[in-house]
């Protein structure tokens, strides 16, 4: 079975997670979602690329979900969710293109 790559888990993770804490209204329902999909995403980075990057990316991941917040206060809550989470998927397969 194909593995869902990477940069494809944490941008879902991080548009999921946004969708799911504005559509129920449930903020920590939200935060699962993100905290899941990036797990996942973590564990992926270290098996391709090592520790040293995961670590890397994973900031980068908690980074742009922050940075997503002040963000939309100047562009909009979607506009900067995909942004961040475009930034996110660009660095993941950046770190990690030809390691497989």
């Amino acid at each position: 079975m194909a593995r869902i790559p990477a940069a494809v888990v944490a941008a879902s993770g991080l548009v999921g997670g946004f969708a799911v804490a504005r559509y129920t209204g449930k903020r920590p329902l939200g935060g699962v979602v993100l905290a899941g999909a990036g797990a996942v995403a973590a564990r992926e980075w270290r098996q391709v690329a090592g520790g040293r990057t995961a670590a890397a990316l994973t900031v980068a991941y908690v980074a742009a979900f922050a940075g997503s917040h002040p963000l939309a206060k100047k562009v909009g809550a979607w506009p900067a969710v995909f942004g961040v989470a475009g930034a996110v998927a660009a660095a993941s397969v950046g770190a990690t293109r030809g390691r497989r």
